[in-house]
């Protein structure tokens, strides 16, 4: 299969939808993010980048702490509605039930089946975005949506984005397991 060539800003797919939590001026703040991803293992950490002109980074960056709430598709006329309104202009606090992280303080969404309390602990300074990498510090998930302990992907039902075309996605099937299939690879 022959390979075109395309716009170098290309995404990796698919892409995990969030609402990044922080205090904002002492009030909660939550925003929709896209760019979202775990960079380390131990001690466990996360990263969310965020362009320059958000009004949470100023949060991230006052309070040292921000959350990453998983949302169930349920909730994607409100994520959607997070990712659209600033903070600035808007209360989106008032869209969930918050809770507020027993170790940091930011606030999170109880409405989400995954939460994640994060302690900032480095921004890396790009052109046009910041990247949060915070320690996950806490993590919390509703019972219903776990198995043996676990968060459970089918039970949490998130979402994810694809661009640049702009569009979410349910997650679908399990078709095997990772870091298992290539033992039967056979050179």
């Amino acid at each position: 299969m022959a390979k075109i060539t395309i716009d170098e800003n290309a995404f990796t797919y698919p892409m995990s939808m969030v609402v990044v939590g922080t205090l904002v001026n002492n009030h909660p703040n939550f925003m929709a993010v896209g760019w979202v991803s775990r960079v380390n293992f131990r001690p466990p950490m996360i990263a969310v980048a965020l362009g320059k002109i958000h009004y949470t980074n100023g949060g991230i960056h006052a309070s040292g702490a921000f959350s990453v709430n998983v949302p169930s598709i349920d909730l994607v006329e409100k994520v959607d509605y997070c990712g659209i309104v600033s903070g600035r202009k808007k209360d989106k606090s008032t869209l969930f039930k918050v809770i507020m992280g027993k170790t940091t303080g930011a606030p999170m969404i109880e409405d989400c089946p995954l939460c994640m309390e994060c302690k900032l602990v480095n921004v890396v300074d790009l052109p046009t975005n910041e990247v949060f990498i915070g320690e996950i510090v806490s993590a919390y998930a509703n019972a219903e949506c776990c198995s043996d302990g676990k968060p459970d992907v089918k039970k949490i039902r998130p979402f994810t984005l694809t661009m640049p075309d702009n569009q979410y996605w349910e997650v679908g099937s399990n078709f095997g397991k990772a870091w298992s299939i290539g033992k039967n690879f056979k050179q």
